[in-house]
């Protein structure tokens, strides 16, 4: 936000130099971005001249030799000058030996040519004022000679341009930064008088102008005034005015207009004015639009506006987006003589979100968004009624139109002088701490020594706990003022969150495969969701008040967002076609919608990669591998659970190439497989795609066990195969864990180091409706070589308990 040193002056006297100004600011908490000068900047040394005479340079032709008057204390010095654009007896700026000049050019006596030249006379660029550098800056009005620049050319002016954080709309204006500077520096403010408005007996009546104001959309607007001002004439701002506008950065327009702008920027309220007699029915209602609803701002561009975005409207049509800008239809035009002005509060998040939505930041917005203090309407409204009358003439008329109510506002917060020493950690008297609250317009009811009551004003909305009133405190006494000391902190060693630790295995695993993490929005869009997401009804995962049309969902999962990615980088022809991502998802379970811990990892096979070599690309296996792993560093065994193929009615996933393991009661989602290929060509994405997600509630996240020494057996071991007959459907993992169980109970004096599947056949030979699966099993003792015999005895009764009680048999 820009802020004027000249505009600051109206309100609080400030001798101080601007970087004296701009170190307080920091102080005081605002960031100070830069320091513009406008105008003439302070020049020592520069002073007004008088061309006596003029004679021609000896070698050179384009040069002269002057003798210039610089006035009683200076005198008459001989000046080479360039310039062919004055005359004897004008009076000029004139660079005096050891002035300095915009850009650091330093004058000095020297020779120009041979002659010697004791000064320069300047241009108006060379002293910072506009960009005129083709002749000297002849100065009009006769100032007096010897007269320091800055006493003749007095429109310089310092522009601060700050940073105000969200939580302080109130120094969104001159007068909130007017009110610090003035506490900083222990001087009054000057709040500007409008004591001459005329009562309501003494004003005209303007039914005939207006009729009245009505608010169907009391959530949005709470508070919106409107008053009418008759004849007045629209014409040019005067100088003052023209130059605080100029100054922030705003054209002037018109009088009437510039006055509005002006109030906005002094007190931090928008306003806005009508041309009464384009107000249709003579009377304003704030409403929604209706959807489709069109209008032409003030900038000229026609906008389709929804059924969310409140405006101001008269009987026919809309006349203004609602805190964020005007409309043409009803602006101040140069034979305007009647106004309706309106000063109104609305909904900080609703302005956020229409402004989000039309794409439009304005002034007002960026005020409204952050919060006007609703009790400051009354003043703002009779102070840009003051300046009108003032500038633009015009009666008052007798009627004043509200609708909604001012709310009541009593906060007080109780706080011990004890307790604000103990927090800061050093001595701070009670009558320093008492100062720098009633500096900043905070009323302190000392009551008892123990706890005093302060209350804060309407505009302080940010005041809310004793902390916010220690920073307060702090920030007046002065933060530079604490005196210095050693830190001492008493640290305990604990684990990391097991969530952090977590995510990190996964990161340190996927990253050693090869693949690329990707950060993606935990907001999507509802189109989005719609194409990947068939378990949750969109409305399930909306959002209240989205910021934008694309960020209206809770995220259902990782791999959306991860496409988008994969998609880009295809687009960017970048080669990566692997990529992995950690973050927080949102599934519905047991009826409500709860957050969940999730890590996703897909690949691109066929995509554009290119080599040299053809790499072995992932399949339905080695992504199920991969997402066992990822499970395993969250202290799930994947092998325990039961895995089934993917329903259809999941639109992610390929049908008959996919899987999932649900398992509510344990906490956690997973799915694993080929993404729908549909899908994929739709998002223009080459290749096929496997991918792996695992979600879980964090509670159940288990903390990983460390791992400890094992011995190992130095003796070889001994495999047996064994082909068995199951059903179609029964899934080969699950017969393997079924076998490796009753291996290890028949197993005596060695043990059974693992069961393996390493073939599946359907065809020929085999009943209907049946599958062969053969395993491999591994059999090895610790403290010696197993015979064949031993070996042969446990398989030969495995073997007979699956004829005796298993649900398979053996193929012969």
């Amino acid at each position: 936000m820009k802020v004027s040193l000249k505009w600051l002056r109206r309100y609080v006297d400030l001798d101080e130099t601007p970087h004296e100004i701009s170190d307080s600011l920091t102080l005081l908490g605002f960031e100070v971005d830069d320091v513009e000068t406008t105008g003439v900047p302070a020049l020592e040394n520069v002073v007004v001249g008088e061309v006596l005479q003029r004679d021609q340079h000896p070698d050179a032709d384009k040069l002269g030799v002057c003798r210039v008057d610089c006035g009683p204390e200076v005198g008459e010095k001989s000046i080479v000058c360039g310039a062919s654009n004055y005359k004897v007896g004008d009076r000029v700026p004139v660079a005096l030996p050891g002035a300095e000049l915009p850009g650091g050019f330093k004058i000095k006596r020297s020779k120009l040519r041979g002659v010697e030249s004791d000064g320069m006379m300047c241009s108006g660029k060379e002293i910072g004022v506009g960009d005129d550098h083709a002749g000297l800056l002849i100065l009009e009005g006769s100032p007096a000679l010897g007269a320091p620049i800055n006493a003749v050319l007095t429109e310089s002016d310092t522009v601060f341009n700050l940073e105000v954080t969200p939580n302080r709309p109130d120094c969104l204006c001159h007068l909130g930064i007017a009110r610090e500077l003035a506490a900083w520096y222990r001087r009054d403010i000057r709040y500007p008088e409008v004591n001459d408005i005329p009562p309501e007996e003494a004003r005209p009546n303007g039914e005939d102008i207006f009729g009245g104001v009505s608010v169907t959309v009391e959530e949005d607007c709470p508070l919106y005034l409107a008053s009418v001002v008759k004849g007045v004439k629209i014409g040019p701002s005067p100088a003052w005015l023209k130059e605080h506008l100029n100054s922030v950065g705003l054209r002037p327009i018109n009088n009437v207009v510039d006055i509005t702008n002006f109030v906005m920027h002094e007190c931090g309220n928008p306003m806005h004015a009508f041309d009464a007699r384009d107000i249709k029915g003579r009377a304003i209602q704030v409403r929604h639009a209706s959807e489709g609803e069109t209008m032409e701002t003030l900038d000229g561009i026609s906008r389709s506006l929804t059924g969310r975005v409140p405006v101001i409207a008269d009987q026919e049509r809309a006349l203004a987006v609602a805190g964020v800008m005007g409309g043409r239809s009803s602006e101040v035009k140069d034979d305007t003589t009647d106004l309706v002005l309106e000063v109104a509060y609305f909904k900080p998040t609703t302005i956020r979100w229409v402004s989000k939505k039309l794409g439009l930041s304005t002034d007002s917005s960026y005020r409204f968004e952050r919060g006007v203090d609703p009790l400051s309407l009354r003043y703002a409204m009779e102070r840009a009624i003051s300046l009108i009358r003032e500038i633009a003439g015009g009666e008052l008329c007798a009627n004043s139109y509200s609708a909604g109510s001012e709310p009541i506002w009593q906060t007080e917060i109780e706080i011990s002088p004890d307790w604000v020493r103990a927090k800061a950690g050093f001595e701070i008297s009670d009558e320093e701490m008492k100062e720098a609250w009633e500096l900043l317009d905070l009323s302190v009811d000392v009551g008892n020594d123990d706890v005093w009551t302060i209350s804060i004003p309407s505009y302080r909305s940010d005041l809310l706990r004793p902390i916010d009133l220690l920073e307060e405190a702090l920030r007046i006494y002065g933060t530079h003022r604490i005196p210095g000391g050693q830190v001492r902190a008493t640290a305990t060693a604990a684990k990391d969150n097991p969530i952090t630790q977590f995510n990190r295995k996964c990161s340190s695993l996927l990253v050693g495969q090869g693949f690329c993490e990707s950060v993606t929005y935990t907001l999507r869009s509802v189109e989005e969701q719609g194409r990947f997401v068939s378990e949750v009804p969109p409305e399930r995962l909306a959002l209240l008040n989205p910021i934008s049309e694309d960020q209206t969902q809770l995220r259902h999962g990782l791999l959306p967002g991860m496409l988008e990615v994969l998609r880009l980088n295809q687009s960017r022809k970048t080669g990566t076609d692997r990529f992995f991502e950690t973050g927080r998802i949102f599934r519905e379970l047991g009826g409500r919608i709860v957050e969940m811990v999730s890590v996703a990892f897909l690949e691109c096979n066929g995509g554009q990669s290119r080599s040299w070599k053809e790499r072995q690309y992932d399949d339905f296996y080695s992504a199920k591998k991969r997402l066992e792993l990822i499970a395993k560093a969250a202290g799930l065994d994947l092998g325990k659970f039961q895995i089934r193929e993917a329903e259809e009615d999941i639109v992610a996933w390929e049908s008959g190439h996919s899987a999932a393991y649900v398992e509510p009661k344990a906490g956690f989602f997973a799915q694993v497989g080929m993404m729908n290929l549909q899908r994929i060509k739709e998002m223009d994405i080459q290749g096929e795609v496997y991918a792996g997600a695992l979600c879980y509630l964090p509670e159940r996240l288990r903390d990983g066990k460390r791992l400890k020494f094992k011995p190992f057996s130095l003796f070889p071991a001994s495999s047996r195969d064994l082909a068995l007959v199951v059903d179609k459907g029964e899934q080969a993992s699950v017969v393997a864990r079924d076998l490796e169980k009753l291996a290890g109970k028949l197993a005596k004096g060695f043990s059974v180091e693992a069961v393996e599947v390493f073939d599946v056949y359907e065809g020929e030979g085999l009943p209907e409706g049946k599958k062969s699966v053969a395993v491999s099993m591994t059999f090895r003792a610790m403290d010696r070589t197993l015979k064949d015999k031993e070996v042969n005895s446990v398989f030969e009764a495995i073997q007979n308990e699956v004829r005796e009680k298993a649900a398979y048999g053996i193929r012969d």
